[in-house]
């Protein structure tokens, strides 16, 4: 069959994708940006590409024309708190537009489960999206999910992030709630397992893993399979706003995420049904084997794709593309070189740079840079990067965004998603007599600008000369592993 992928960046849709290739479907990738689309290139070289934004009316492309199945992964709730509703609304009327000019016979969407009276902004959305699809000129079926568990996905990484840091935890009710998680893996058997089922057109099913847990529960199991000490003691009075503050600190999560995240955990979501389950043949793993597994990927350095590498989860959403070209009007530079003796080496450890293998000096001046952006609103460097040594444009990097990843020319560009009063590029180049070039940009916004630069200008020196004779003289050293 012919299948339209969208949403084929995000996390879902880079773990789909594969699945549909193996299965010998052929596959257009539907994105906002092809210079994003970072799989393998293995991969990229068996499926075609499209760019759409369906936030926008756009026509059909006439290589979607004749497609037979449409995945619809569209989410826009880690984006704003505001109008990611309006903006969700809005795609899917696109969609159904675009898919009016196909020969598409069946869309699979996945939502989120919507069995209780008082639902979240976030579900009431995911159940607007799916009445508007049911509105389209296609068969729809809709998988309804609770939170989804596995290596780079946003549950799992939250989960993890507050059980590896916090030992002693003062939390809110909503700890309490139930929930019926359920693996990556059980999901994309879901996903593929309905394609062209005529029982599963224009019906909508809940999906969940075998265990119903309280949020409270799934971090002592977590902790157990870990092998850490944990004390959850929660209490009556915590606002939303401050379990908010609670989430953006202790973990990677965008303040905007923890906002939407806080709203919905308030709400239980259980399945009411296992109909799926009787018509695919498929028996769900447990929560304590999805953590397992989710380990097991993280280990051997096979995670696929983190919801952290998404646009949403920075400072910025603007297209990528108008910042690859580094100003050089009204902008101020930090600029040095080093002759280098062996070049591959010395790429590698810059492909390996960040995540927990720092920056190779002054560490602790980055840790500290990290928890002030943090204190007003930033990223900060808990995102980390998804895999130790692989690196593609669009990828989250510690406060960073890839911009340009170039072995063959030997070039990394980073943009900065700090707080910082202007725009802030990084590069690093080394050019055909093996001199290694880095180059701190900084296009400043205002007087304010001008004096955060000048402010961090000692820092700068010691930390960008340091850095750069770091990456210049040292051997190939043993990268860390994510545990």
């Amino acid at each position: 069959m012919k299948i339209l992928l969208t949403g084929a960046n995000g996390y879902i849709g880079m773990r789909l994708l594969p699945q549909l290739v193996e299965s010998g479907h052929e596959v257009v990738c539907a994105v906002r940006n092809k210079n994003r689309f970072s799989s393998n290139k293995e991969l990229l070289d068996k499926v075609s590409i499209v760019e759409l934004d369906f936030l926008k009316e756009d026509e059909t492309p006439e290589a979607i024309k004749d497609i037979d199945v449409a995945y619809y992964l569209i989410h826009s709730m880690s984006a704003s708190t505001k109008d990611f509703d309006t903006q969700e609304e809005q795609a899917a009327r696109n969609f159904n537009l675009i898919m009016g000019g196909t020969s598409v016979k069946q869309v699979i969407y996945l939502s989120g489960i919507i069995n209780q009276k008082e639902l979240s902004k976030h579900l009431k959305s995911r159940k607007r999206v799916e009445e508007i699809l049911y509105e389209g000129s296609f068969n729809l079926t809709v998988l309804r999910a609770a939170i989804i568990v596995g290596s780079g996905s946003s549950s799992f990484e939250i989960i993890r992030d507050l059980c590896e840091k916090l030992p002693v935890m003062i939390t809110p009710q909503w700890v309490r709630t139930k929930c019926q998680p359920i693996a990556i893996r059980d999901i994309i058997q879901f996903l593929t397992g309905v394609i062209g089922k005529e029982e599963c057109y224009n019906k909508s099913f809940d999906v969940g893993g075998p265990d119903i847990l309280t949020y409270q529960e799934m971090m002592e199991i977590y902790a157990k399979i870990r092998g850490l000490k944990l004390w959850i003691i929660s209490v009556p009075v915590m606002s939303p706003k401050l379990s908010s503050y609670w989430l953006y600190f202790v973990t990677s999560t965008s303040y905007k995420l923890a906002q939407n995240l806080v709203d919905s955990m308030k709400i239980e979501v259980t399945t009411k049904d296992r109909r799926l389950e009787k018509i695919l043949g498929i028996k769900p793993i447990s929560y304590s084997e999805a953590i397992k597994l989710a380990f097991y990927k993280i280990e051997q350095n096979q995670v696929i794709s983190s919801w952290k590498d998404s646009l949403s989860s920075g400072r910025f959403r603007k297209e990528l593309n108008k910042y690859i070209q580094v100003p050089t009007y009204g902008c101020l530079k930090d600029e040095q070189s080093v002759k280098v003796e062996d070049p591959e080496a010395v790429l590698d450890k810059i492909w390996a740079i960040g995540g927990l293998n720092g920056w190779y000096y002054g560490n602790w001046l980055w840790k500290i840079r990290g928890y002030i952006d943090k204190l007003f609103g930033g990223v900060g460097l808990r995102r980390g990067r998804t895999h130790p040594t692989k690196i593609a444009p669009g990828d989250a990097l510690d406060f960073w965004r890839v911009l340009l990843a170039d072995k063959e020319q030997k070039r990394l560009l980073l943009f900065a998603e700090m707080k910082v009063p202007g725009e802030a590029w990084l590069e690093f180049k080394i050019d055909e007599n093996n001199i290694l070039h880095q180059t701190a940009t900084f296009r400043p916004k205002g007087i304010w600008g001008r004096l955060y630069w000048y402010s961090m200008y000692p820092f700068h020196y010691f930390i960008f000369e340091g850095m750069l004779n770091k990456i210049a003289t040292e051997k190939r050293t043993k990268l860390h592993t994510p545990v």
